[in-house]
C-alpha cells in the first residue's frame, strides 16, 4: 500500500526553481507531520523542512532557509516543497516522510530520521552549475 508519493524532481540550472509534491494517504495527511529529507551520494540523509499537521508551523534547515518553502493543500492531501535559488549542493534524492504520531513531542515535526516511519520512494533533483 503506497502511502506517500513524491513527484516534481528533475534537472535545473543554478539559480533555478523546482516544486516537489508529496501526495499522502488521507490517514497519514490527517494524523502525521510531514517532513522533507534529502540524500546526496556518499552522504547521510538530512532533514530539509517539515510542517506540523495541527498548527501548520514550518521549519527549515539553515542550508535552505530563505530559499525553500514548504506548504500543504488540504483539498489534495499534498505537501509541497518549493525550491528557489537552487545550487549544485542541493542536488540529491529528495524524500518526503510521515512521522510517528505516538512519539514524545509529536505535536512538533522534527529533522530526526528516526522519528519518521513512512517514507516515499524519493525523487531526484539535479542542479547544474
Amino acid at each position: 500500500q503506497v502511502q506517500l508519493v513524491e513527484s516534481g524532481g528533475g534537472l535545473v540550472q543554478f539559480g533555478g526553481s523546482l516544486r516537489l509534491s508529496c501526495a499522502a494517504s488521507l490517514r497519514i495527511y490527517n494524523n502525521q507531520n510531514i517532513g522533507w529529507f534529502r540524500q546526496a551520494p556518499g552522504k547521510e540523509r538530512e532533514g530539509v523542512s517539515c510542517i506540523n499537521k495541527n498548527d501548520g508551523n514550518t521549519y527549515y534547515a539553515d542550508s535552505v532557509k530563505g530559499r525553500f518553502t514548504i506548504s500543504r493543500d488540504n483539498a489534495k492531501n499534498t505537501v509541497y516543497l518549493q525550491m528557489d535559488s537552487l545550487k549544485p549542493e542541493d542536488s540529491a534524492v529528495y524524500f518526503c516522510a510521515a512521522d510517528n504520531p505516538y512519539r514524545p513531542f509529536a505535536d512538533r515535526c522534527s529533522f530526526l530520521r528516526g522519528d519518521y516511519g513512512h517514507w516515499g520512494q524519493g525523487t531526484q533533483v539535479t542542479v547544474s552549475s
